[in-house]
Formats: C-alpha cells, sequence, structure tokens
C-alpha cells in the first residue's frame, strides 16, 4: 500500500502525476477518517510543484486504442442482432473484453492516426475482428455460471456498464462520442464509424 507521501516524492521526483498516482492518493483520502500532519504537508507540497510546473498531471488519456471501437462497433450489432431474435441476453462487456485480449491494440494519438489506424484494421484485421467476436459470444453463450457471486466491474475504464444492452450502447457512446449528443441537437450531421 501507497502512502500518500510516497506518492507525492515519487511524483516530484519523476516529474509527473499519473492518473493511476492520482487515483490512489484520492483512494487514501477517501478512505481515511483524518489524514496526519505529514500528509496534509505532503499534499500541499504536491498542490505547489503543480502549481509551478515542477510536476506536471497526465491527462487520463492522451491515446486511444483503436481497436477497442472497431470490436465495440462489432460486438454492439452482433450482440444486438441475437437479442433481437433469441432470448439470450448477453454481456456485451465480457465479449468485447474476449475478443481485445485476443487482437493487436492500435493506439493513435491523432485523429490523422486513428482514421490510419481504422483504414490499416477494415483492410487488414476485418475478418480477425469478426472471428474473434465471434468466439467471444459463443465463449459467453456455452459458459456455466460457476461463480454467480462474482460481482462486475460496475463501470469500467471503456463505461460500460451491467445494464442492458441499450444502456451498454449509450454509455458506450457517450465515452467514444461525447459530441453526439450535442451535434444532433443542433441538427449538424453525426458521422458514425
Amino acid at each position: 500500500m501507497n502512502s500518500i507521501e510516497k506518492i507525492v516524492q515519487q511524483a516530484i521526483q519523476d516529474g509527473y502525476l499519473t492518473p493511476s498516482m492520482e487515483a490512489e492518493v484520492g483512494r487514501i483520502c477517501d478512505t481515511a477518517s483524518e489524514l496526519s500532519i505529514e500528509e496534509y504537508m505532503a499534499l500541499d507540497r504536491l498542490m505547489g510543484a503543480l502549481l509551478t510546473g515542477e510536476v506536471v498531471a497526465v491527462p487520463r488519456k492522451q491515446f486511444i486504442n483503436v481497436m477497442e471501437e472497431l470490436v465495440l462497433t462489432e460486438a454492439i450489432a452482433r450482440v444486438g442482432e441475437i437479442e433481437a431474435t433469441s432470448e439470450q441476453t448477453l454481456d456485451l462487456g465480457d465479449i468485447a473484453a474476449y475478443a481485445l485480449n485476443r487482437l493487436p491494440p492500435l493506439y493513435a494519438t491523432t485523429e490523422e492516426g486513428a482514421r490510419f489506424q481504422r483504414e490499416r484494421a477494415q483492410e487488414a484485421l476485418r475478418e480477425l475482428i469478426i472471428r474473434q467476436v465471434d468466439e467471444g459470444i459463443a465463449n459467453s453463450l456455452n459458459r456455466p455460471e460457476f461463480f454467480p457471486e462474482r460481482q462486475a466491474i460496475s463501470k469500467n475504464a471503456s463505461g460500460i456498464t451491467n445494464g442492458s444492452i441499450l444502456e451498454q450502447v449509450t454509455s458506450l457512446l457517450r465515452t467514444y462520442a461525447p459530441d453526439l449528443d450535442e451535434q444532433a441537437g443542433k441538427g449538424q450531421p453525426v458521422e458514425v464509424v
């Protein structure tokens, strides 16, 4: 377990406060009934270092994995077809995670890079994506309930929740297309990839 003092010391040494460091400080502050004087002093030192630029807070997401977008698009379409024509209920998160664990990541830091990765994947990896999503669905359909007490992650980095397919799709759209509601409200055309 890290202490606030150790995290601050590491951030000052590195010159960066990573999202995981920030989350750990938040967790410690949320769970502690009372912070010590040393912890307050460390937090004050961190705040000063952030204000002077001695430490830079790394944004939560400076890049995207285009493969996530492609897998989710395919999985949403397939799960929607299955749920519309049967009594089956599938977990989109399980299926996407299964496929993503078997596919190469396609990271991009710019819109141009993301477009390049999408085009590359459409040409070279389309069939592999479809096959992995299909295997994820088959795995989900054939999995026995070994541990019915398992608790799903309430909300992961991709914004997938445990709700219905509609709730999952809505959450995914909010994550990957945050301007969608605003554009649709203004009557602007919305590009769907």
